[in-house]
């Protein structure tokens, strides 16, 4: 297997909002607010790049700032393929920090819904070892016709897919039985346990599993303060704690966590391994703002 991952997934300016306690209507509220590159599969890349990760990051942008966002990126690590939208400005998503670390998200995905078949032609897999989607390109339907070809294409080359639900609130929006279809076919999956509970209809990190199991080869589900476990239709196979740190900002700790377990195994290491790997990756994303390295 090749030691290169390819990455697909959004492009988003992050907006963050710390506010110094409750929100009040119509009126002021003290806050810190901070602008930072993000988007998931932007987090996932930069985070594989820092990683020490060989990773190619496509996705699209607003024209105006492709030259820009290239240069970040290749800054960290990350080999772009982006594409300029020439209609749609790059996206945008404001995060609001609650005083626990809770996070609520506005979205405007902007070039990110353009993203076509065109932007994603099959040369992106050669020499590709692995490929990660992030959920949010399924839920619009022209980035949906293009992961869904790529993924198509890697299968038939013998190159493992793996997806992030990325949203529960887009999931329970499409359906869980829409989703399922939609990434049918995936080798793995990594799911937080509030998108694993909208998937599956039930409750229990051992059911979870069992439940997504029947539709990908591996499941990861990630438990937050608790840890993370592997496993598949069998069931959980490992499972670990997270150290306890302090949440500053959990914005990107998924992203984070899917990138410490998949440069873990390109780099060779098992599944407990690589799962360690990841919940320390997660773990280190939560204690700065913003979803990236800082």
């Amino acid at each position: 297997m090749s030691g290169k991952v390819l990455v697909v997934g959004d492009v988003m300016t992050d907006v963050i909002v710390v506010p110094e306690g409750p929100v009040v209507k119509g009126s002021d509220r003290r806050a810190t607010v901070r602008s930072r590159p993000g988007g998931s599969g932007a987090n996932q890349a930069v985070w594989l790049g820092a990683m020490g990760a060989e990773v190619v990051f496509a996705a699209r942008v607003g024209a105006e700032d492709k030259a820009m966002y290239e240069n970040y990126f290749r800054g960290l690590g990350v080999v772009p393929v982006l594409s300029g939208d020439r209609e749609q400005p790059s996206g945008v998503l404001v995060t609001i920090v609650d005083p626990d670390g809770e996070r609520s998200f506005l979205t405007d995905r902007g070039a990110n819904l353009n993203l076509s078949p065109a932007d994603l032609n099959e040369s992106l897999l050669d020499d590709i070892g692995m490929v990660m989607v992030s959920g949010y390109s399924f839920f619009a339907p022209a980035p949906r016709a293009a992961v869904q070809g790529l993924s198509a294409a890697a299968r038939a080359r013998g190159i493992a897919v793996m997806v992030d639900p990325a949203s529960v609130g887009f999931l329970v929006e499409v359906g869980a039985s829409q989703f399922l279809d939609w990434t049918s076919g995936a080798d793995a999956i990594f799911a937080n346990e509030s998108e694993a509970g909208a998937l599956t209809g039930v409750t229990g990190c051992e059911a979870q599993m069992r439940a997504l199991g029947s539709h990908y080869d591996t499941v990861l589900i990630k438990r937050g303060r608790l840890g993370a476990a592997i496993g598949g239709r069998n069931g959980i196979r490992v499972e670990l704690p997270a150290p306890e740190v302090s949440v500053v900002d959990s914005t990107g700790a998924g992203d984070a966590f899917a990138a410490g377990f998949i440069a873990a195994k390109l780099a060779g290491a098992d599944e407990a391994g690589a799962l360690a790997k990841g919940i320390a990756a997660g773990a280190k994303a939560v204690q700065s703002i913003g979803g990236q390295p800082g």
